[in-house]
């Protein structure tokens, strides 16, 4: 990974990046969100009904191009670990078993889906994993050895929330959510990391 100049966290670079992401530039996010938020905790908030779960894998998989090419699985799937009462008492083991669904035979790995899966239903205590976030973060582990871990290790759910939880501590960002953290990290890391083609 090259080198980049990327500014270092701070209070007003987070902030800078929030307000960012409730720009006009962003409206379509803010929008997708908005309609996400209103599906996940408003009209299906429970996991329970077949139709209930496919309208919202389809949702998600349509806004964020998470590349299920079987929502009807992974919608069957996430009914069968029966979910509820595990996210609601912030159960970070869930996410990895929703990532999980065989398909055709084949064990496939839905890891950034499942986190948004959990975060559109509690977005505080689930934050989100994409490669953006991934890139930043192995950026500011080189930089400032903020953390010991590996590539590998934000695949692991727990291990990826700690991540998170000690790069808002080292930083001194507790006045900002995981939510802000996590919008901070994606806005920062598409900006960065964007690939060209």
């Amino acid at each position: 990974m090259k080198n980049k100049n990327i500014v270092k966290p701070s209070e007003t670079e987070i902030a800078r990046y929030v307000q960012m992401w409730y720009s006009e530039e962003n409206k379509n996010y803010i929008e997708q969100e908005s309609a996400l938020k209103k599906l996940f905790l408003i009209t299906y908030p429970n996991n329970i009904d077949l139709d209930d779960v496919l309208i919202k894998v389809c949702s998600l998989n349509d806004f964020y191009s998470t590349h299920i090419f079987s929502p009807f699985a992974v919608a069957k799937h996430i009914i069968s670990l029966d979910i509820d009462r595990k996210i609601k008492q912030g159960d970070l083991g869930i996410v990895n078993k929703i990532a999980m669904v065989k398909m055709n035979g084949v064990q496939k790995n839905f890891y950034s889906f499942a986190t948004k899966y959990c975060s559109h239903h509690y977005p505080n205590l689930y934050p989100i994993y994409d490669s953006y976030v991934g890139k930043i973060l192995l950026h500011f582990k080189k930089e400032d050895s903020f953390c010991e871990f590996g590539k590998i290790d934000l695949k692991e759910y727990t291990k990826f929330k700690n991540i998170l939880l000690s790069f808002r501590t080292f930083y001194n960002l507790e006045i900002f959510t995981l939510k802000d953290i996590d919008r901070y990290l994606w806005l920062a890391g598409k900006e960065h990391f964007r690939k060209t083609y």
